[in-house]
């Protein structure tokens, strides 16, 4: 049906001009803050993992000069779509989001008022972007904002299965206890709360000013507790240091982190690092002095405790135990979701996204192999 005007009648208004740009430099990454920010409130997707602060910080920690590709796109001076990556070579030419293996989601931000038009647009700017390397995201939570990409894209593309993620519905945590499997469990949860009592364990939430002297003290806890264990080494480098040091601060001023420091006595015996994003709370980091398990005080059950108080505030829907399918997090009774990886070529690099599922398929029958000869070492 066409539309007709009158004389004297006011015309609709014309839709914003959509504007793709590529961004490949530092200064102009950190200039977007203020307008990233207000976008990663508008996408109910988002994870902390898409903030400003993590993703910039990141760069500054663990970037390589010349590797920028930010796909923005804008509507006025509004963002309303970004694709944060980055150009890396090896093994195979690829537009990688940035976050790396620290981060434990990817995605895009797109604007939730969209009607299509923003990723559209966001999808017809990375393919430009992409040129001869693929566009590889891994750890894409399940109804994450790039699958509204990965539906419109023009060309070859896969999905396969990445990490699994464990999840809680974000509830208090004596309705946490109530989902465990018997009376019994439920009782035994109740009196390690009540040991950490009796110990006079106390908590308390890190203000803004004090964020980084917690943080100094929560990865020297950390390093005290694996030390002589396997640990993940990247944690007691200087660069994840300086990186979570600078990030941290503006996500707690934001909403987007919160830090808690537990005391015995005048003693920080634990801090835990707890993000958050509108739908979602994880527990990311945490150092407890190993004196705490000699004296019996259940750490895990200490840290969930107040990650649920975080998280059971009736804003958030989901309590992540983020990455990892450890035996101990399943006495929780959680939600096993298994992240996405979501491979796009273009027609040209369709050879590219060939050898991707190739290296993906060895590397799966390699870690099948691994299991089966741990299993029979076990028999």
């Amino acid at each position: 049906m066409t539309a007709t005007y009158s004389p004297g009648l006011a015309r609709p208004a014309r839709p914003t001009e959509l504007v793709s740009e590529l961004v490949t430099d530092a200064d102009a990454f950190a200039a977007l803050g203020p307008a990233w920010a207000r976008l990663h409130a508008r996408c109910a997707a988002a994870t902390p993992f898409q903030s400003h602060a993590w993703l910039h910080s990141w760069w500054l920690s663990y970037g390589r000069r010349g590797r920028l590709r930010l796909v923005v796109v804008r509507a006025g001076r509004e963002l309303v779509a970004v694709a944060p990556l980055m150009l890396v070579r090896r093994p195979l030419p690829a537009l990688v989001p940035l976050g790396g293996t620290i981060s434990d989601y990817t995605d895009v931000l797109l604007d939730d008022g969209d009607d299509g038009r923003a990723a559209g647009a966001l999808t017809e700017a990375l393919r430009d972007a992409a040129r001869t390397a693929l566009v590889d995201f891994g750890e894409v939570r399940p109804g994450g904002a790039v699958e509204q990409v990965y539906d419109r894209w023009r060309g070859p593309r896969r999905t396969l299965c990445d990490s699994p993620c464990l999840e809680l519905p974000a509830v208090s945590m004596e309705e946490l206890i109530a989902r465990l499997p018997s009376k019994k469990s439920g009782q035994r949860v109740r009196a390690k709360l009540r040991r950490l009592t009796a110990l006079g364990v106390r908590r308390r939430t890190v203000g803004p000013d004090e964020v980084d002297a917690a943080l100094e003290r929560l990865l020297e806890l950390h390093r005290m507790q694996w030390q002589g264990r396997k640990v993940t080494s990247e944690h007691l480098r200087p660069r994840f240091r300086e990186h979570l040091v600078r990030a941290v601060g503006p996500m707690v001023r934001a909403g987007n982190a919160v830090v808690t420091e537990f005391r015995l006595g005048d003693e920080v015996v634990a801090v835990d690092l707890t993000l958050l994003s509108g739908g979602l709370a994880g527990g990311y980091l945490y150092g407890a002095h190993p004196g705490l398990r000699q004296r019996k005080a259940d750490v895990a059950v200490m840290l969930l405790d107040a990650c649920a108080e975080h998280a059971g505030d009736g804003r958030r829907g989901t309590l992540s135990l983020l990455r990892g399918d450890e035996p101990y997090k399943h006495h929780w009774r959680p939600e096993r979701v298994v992240n996405r990886r979501l491979l796009m070529a273009r027609r040209r690099t369709a050879p590219l996204l060939a050898a991707a599922l190739c290296d993906a398929a060895v590397r799966q029958r390699g870690r099948g192999a691994v299991r089966r000869w741990r299993e029979r070492g076990r028999g």
